[in-house]
Parts: C-alpha cells; sequence; structure tokens
C-alpha cells in the first residue's frame, strides 16, 4: 500500500531545500552584483581611490586684468583603518603644530556619522585643511613615520584686489546639507559661499579627477592600478570675463568710504555691469584660509552689516529720481503733453493736502519740471491720472495702468541679476491699497508715490536701470556681472532687449529734461565736464537725515554709461549724488579723472557722514 503522505511530505520538503537555495543565490546576486554598498566595501579594501581636485577658473575684469585666481594648498588625509595603533601621536602632534587635545577632538569628528555622514574606515577623511608651502615641507619630510596619513594637493582662492567683496564672493567649506543635494562634494571640500563664487558654482568648480592606487591585504600601497588605465584626469573650471571694470571700481568704493550706500554702473548697449558698490564692505583676501570663519563670524556679526550688498539686497525709496518713470507714463497715456503746464506754488497743494517742493518758477512745464525736480508737477500728473474714470473707469484701473507701466521699466520684481540674493523691491497696486484702505482711496491718498515716496521702494540696481532704459530710449536689457563664461554663450536672458510701455517720442523729452538738469538744473555741476551727461536728483525722505540720490548717463548720444548713486542719510541728491556720479562717469568715458577731479575725489573720500543706530 503505497503511503500518500509520505510522497507529499518528500515534495514539501524538497520545495523547501530548493527555495532556501533560490533565497541564498538571489541574495548572494544582490550583494555581489547589484548592492553599490558592497562594491564600494569591495574596492574600498582593494584600491585607495585619490581625489585629484581640478583648477578652479579664473576671473578676470572686462579688460582682462586677473581678478580671482588659484595658489596651491594642501590637505592631510586619513585612512583610519591604516593608523590605528602604528602612530605616534606626540610625534604627529608636533610636527602639525597642534595639541593632542585637538588631534583627538578631530579624530572623533571624523568618525562622528552625524556630522561625517560619508565615514568609512577604509577611504581618505579629511583631517587637516590648507597647510601653507611652509608647513607642508616640514610635514613632508616626517610624512613616512605617520602610517594612514596623505597629503592631498589642492588650491586655494587668492583675491588680487581688495576690491569688489560682494562682486565675487567667497569660497568655504561644504556644509553637510550642500553634500546631501549634491554627491559632487564630500567632507572637506569647498564651495561658492556668495556672489559669483556661489551663482557660478559648477562652472567655476570643474571635474575631479581620480587616480586609483592598488593596495595588499595589509593595507598597503603596491602602485598605481593597470598603470592608470582606469585613472581620471581633472578638468578645470571655466573661467569668467565680467563686466566690472576694476579702475572703475576702485573708485567707486573709495568715494563711498565712512558712508552708507551703493553705486550700481551699467552699460546701457548691452547690461554688463560695470561697477557695483556697496558701503560699508570687506576686503575679499580676509576671507581665505583657515581663518575664513572667523573672519565670516566678525563679518556677519558687525551691525552696520557689511555682507549685506546693498546694490541689489537695499530697498529704498527712489526720491525724484523715480519722476522719471512717471513723465513717461503720463505722456504715453495721453494724461499730459510736452506743453502742458501745472501750478507748484511751493509744492501741490489741493483740498487741504499739501506736498511742498522748493522755490522756482511757477506754472512749469514738463521738461523744466523734470530739470527743477518740481514735486507739483508730477503730484499733478498722478491726481489726473488716477481720477481720469472717463478713460479708465476706476480707480483701481487706473492704479493697474500704472502698475504695468512700472513693471514693464523692471520694476516690483526681481531683474534676474546673475547674483545670489536680489530683492525685488515694491510698486503698489490696487489690490494692496484696497486692502489699505478697504476700498475707499483715490488719487489725493496715494499722492507720495509719484515722486519716489510712500510705498514704493526700489534697489539701487533697478535706479541704474532706469537709467540705462532711457538711455537707450525705451529698452534695456537684464543687467549681468559676467560677459562671457568660457566656451559657452551667454545665457539668452541676457541678450534679449526688454521694451518698456513707454513710448520713444516720451523718452527723447525725458532725454531732454535731464540733459537741462545737468546744464542748468539740479545736477548743474555735471555741466563742467566735456562729455554731455543728462542726470536726475533725488532727495529721498527718511526718518532721520535724507537719502541722497542721483540716477544719469552719458553721453546723451550713443550712451557708454549708465548711473545710480545711493548714499544714505546724504541729504539733498546734489550734496553726494551727483558729484560721486559725475566722478564715477569722467573715470569711465576718460579712463582717468582730471586733476581737479582728483582733488574733487579725494575731498569726497574724506567726507564722513555720522550714522546713529537707527540707520543701520
Amino acid at each position: 500500500m503505497v503511503d500518500y503522505n509520505l510522497d507529499k511530505r518528500k515534495y514539501v520538503i524538497g520545495g523547501v531545500a530548493i527555495a532556501i537555495v533560490v533565497i541564498y543565490a538571489i541574495r548572494l546576486f544582490t550583494l555581489q552584483i547589484m548592492s553599490e554598498d558592497y562594491k564600494k566595501n569591495a574596492d574600498s579594501n582593494a584600491f585607495l581611490k585619490q581625489i585629484e581636485f581640478p583648477s578652479r577658473g579664473a576671473i578676470y575684469d572686462r579688460n582682462g586684468k586677473l581678478m580671482v585666481y588659484n595658489s596651491p594648498s594642501y590637505d592631510i588625509m586619513v585612512v583610519m583603518k591604516e593608523q590605528e595603533g602604528r602612530l605616534d601621536t606626540m610625534d604627529f602632534c608636533n610636527s602639525l603644530g597642534i595639541t593632542k587635545e585637538a588631534f583627538e577632538k578631530r579624530m572623533e569628528t571624523i568618525k562622528d556619522r552625524n556630522k561625517n555622514p560619508g565615514y568609512s574606515r577604509y577611504t581618505q577623511q579629511l583631517f587637516m585643511s590648507q597647510l601653507s608651502d611652509k608647513d607642508f615641507s616640514v610635514f613632508q619630510e616626517k610624512m613616512f613615520r605617520f602610517p594612514g596619513f596623505y597629503v592631498q594637493k589642492r588650491s586655494v582662492r587668492e583675491y588680487v584686489y581688495p576690491y569688489a567683496a560682494h562682486v565675487l564672493g567667497d569660497v568655504g567649506e561644504v556644509s553637510p546639507s550642500d553634500i546631501e543635494e549634491d554627491d559632487y562634494y564630500q567632507p572637506g571640500d569647498y564651495i561658492g559661499k556668495l556672489g559669483l563664487e556661489k551663482h557660478f558654482e559648477k562652472e567655476l568648480r570643474g571635474t575631479k579627477g581620480v587616480k586609483i592606487m592598488l593596495r595588499d591585504a595589509r593595507g598597503r600601497i603596491q602602485g598605481s592600478y593597470q598603470n592608470g588605465k582606469l585613472d581620471q584626469r581633472p578638468v578645470a573650471g571655466k573661467d569668467l570675463t565680467l563686466g566690472i571694470d576694476v579702475n572703475l571700481q576702485a573708485l567707486g568704493e573709495r568715494l563711498l568710504q565712512g558712508k552708507i550706500g551703493s553705486i550700481v554702473a551699467i552699460d546701457p548697449r548691452d547690461g554688463s555691469v560695470l561697477a557695483m558698490v556697496s558701503s560699508p564692505t570687506y576686503d575679499p583676501r580676509r576671507l581665505v584660509g583657515k581663518n575664513r570663519g572667523k573672519m565670516h563670524k566678525w563679518l556677519s556679526q558687525n551691525p552696520w552689516k557689511p555682507l549685506l550688498n546693498r546694490s541689489i539686497m537695499g530697498q529704498y525709496p527712489p526720491g525724484s529720481t523715480f519722476k522719471t518713470s512717471q513723465a513717461l507714463t503720463y505722456l504715453t497715456e495721453g494724461i499730459i503733453t510736452p506743453g502742458t503746464a501745472f501750478p507748484c506754488n511751493h509744492g501741490f497743494s489741493y483740498k487741504g493736502l499739501h506736498v511742498g517742493c522748493h522755490g522756482h518758477p511757477s506754472p512749469i512745464e514738463l521738461v523744466d519740471a523734470i530739470s527743477t525736480s518740481c514735486n507739483g508737477y508730477f503730484c499733478w500728473g498722478l491726481y489726473y491720472m488716477i481720477g481720469n474714470k472717463k478713460k479708465y473707469g476706476s480707480v483701481q484701473e487706473a492704479m493697474t495702468v500704472w502698475k504695468d507701466y512700472m513693471v514693464s521699466m523692471g520694476f516690483g520684481y526681481k531683474l534676474g541679476i546673475d547674483l545670489p540674493g536680489e530683492k525685488r523691491g515694491l510698486i503698489p497696486n490696487a489690490q494692496f491699497y484696497d486692502k489699505a484702505y478697504k476700498g475707499s482711496w483715490n488719487g489725493l491718498t496715494i499722492i507720495s508715490i509719484s515722486i519716489g515716496q510712500g510705498e514704493v521702494n526700489l534697489t539701487p540696481l533697478q535706479i541704474a536701470n532706469l537709467g540705462a532704459t532711457i538711455a537707450n530710449r525705451g529698452y534695456y536689457y537684464v543687467p549681468h556681472v559676467v560677459r562671457k563664461v568660457q566656451g559657452e554663450p551667454l545665457d539668452t536672458l541676457y541678450t534679449r532687449r526688454h521694451y518698456t510701455k513707454a513710448s520713444k517720442r516720451a523718452y527723447d523729452y525725458v532725454v531732454a529734461g535731464m540733459r537741462s538738469s545737468a546744464l542748468k538744473g539740479t545736477c548743474k555741476m555735471l555741466s563742467r565736464y566735456d562729455f554731455e551727461a543728462c542726470g536726475k536728483t533725488g532727495t529721498a525722505q527718511n526718518r532721520g537725515h535724507d537719502h541722497s540720490v542721483f540716477m544719469g548717463f552719458a553721453p546723451m548720444n550713443n550712451p557708454r554709461i549708465a548711473i545710480a548713486v545711493y548714499v544714505e542719510n546724504g541729504g539733498w541728491g546734489a550734496d553726494y549724488g551727483v558729484p560721486i556720479g559725475g566722478l564715477m562717469m569722467e573715470q569711465y568715458l576718460k579712463g582717468k579723472l582730471s586733476p581737479a577731479s582728483e582733488s574733487q575725489a579725494a575731498q569726497m573720500q574724506a567726507r564722513r557722514i555720522a550714522y546713529g543706530s537707527s540707520s543701520r
């Protein structure tokens, strides 16, 4: 009689055995073939992969002057597996000039997987970075005594000039979040932290190389694996050529010494930034080397905020420089004609509201209103535009049209400059005022925006771009610091023209007003130059002393430079803004200052503004 239960049991046991074998086979296949972890561990036992760092791209000014380059530096790397129990710690510490406590603390940090998530006992870990040539030569002579320690050559940034710190930025050690976001980086690597070094990190950093060394069972180096057949050479980063003129930048920083503010100069022909000054500033060479961390902390805690790039992050009332945008809007919309005259009896006065103005002939027409910077004229213009229900239907629709003109001129949004941290400023819209005034408002309620006060805020970059747009009679290129990336075309964002809503005819009259201002108006000190300068002053009201503002360009025809100057608490636009703007234009157009201008520059450099804590 056949025992069917026994037969079934035989098949069950056989099936279980087969299943176990299949599971083991799959697991072995996964570990040996599919698993990256296993592969990495096997590789790390047999090979020592020495990273070869690429040379970071150099940076040049518009005239080919080297601004940033690399110099050799050396890092000490450690393979924990190779040095355990074999190191004379005191000899090692004495060779590097460190204490035993510092050694032990660093070793614990390396082993801490929270602080060093890529830690492995078999791979090189950073022990100490940026040894000088002198320290390296001392250590190299004794390195044979220290098993498990290696020297890795790399480079550090060197800044030729003490200028343009906010533009150039700096390089520092990667953070854990940097490593998490991009697997290119390992602990101890360097990355751009600020400015161009940060924005163009991927272009500047290049591609790492690797040299594969073969190790025996005891971890000793036996030589290059397959005679270097699998080694990869590093690829250098790409060089950058800037629009910055280093001589112009130097003059700007000199003129703003002892003052808080900004200077931005743009070539209106292509939108390249000729100078970008933010004051107070700092020497970029001080954020290099092992003391970078301490210096950066000191700068970040400084109450005058020297790390703040006011040119793109400062948001200020533009004052009377903004009147040019109002003239363009009123003319194009037909609210006024060039011959329209408005009264100004020391200001705008209507229904109990008064906005003051300095003395000048009245009534006044457009060109003279720009030349003399008449507040009354532009207040009347806004009042008639916002209140024109026949043309617009409602104050909200009129405000929307006004806002659209401002946005087309590059206000209210980021322009898109190739630097990190740009702010957008503020251009109010109808919804903003509906919320603020519960729907009950009119042109009188918001009259101050017509003269660049009230809720309007712009960055110095946006004010300079306004100058470039007027210089071009109606269009601008997005301002950009980098003119050329080695081997790459410039992004089309920076090569397209952006046209505003204002008419070419309107721009012609605004240019006439700005030229009149330079000859006989609020910018008349520009009349001493032999190039045809056009300018517009601004005196931006502030809780403390007023801000001094200037916006202009030169020459009037075929302009080559547009500029904005903003000096916090500097008073009238003619006090600081105009003379600084004139000197900057002369430097760029002539290549140097005349003796008279040099004397004026020295006087401006020596002038200091006393700031209270509220000005910081």
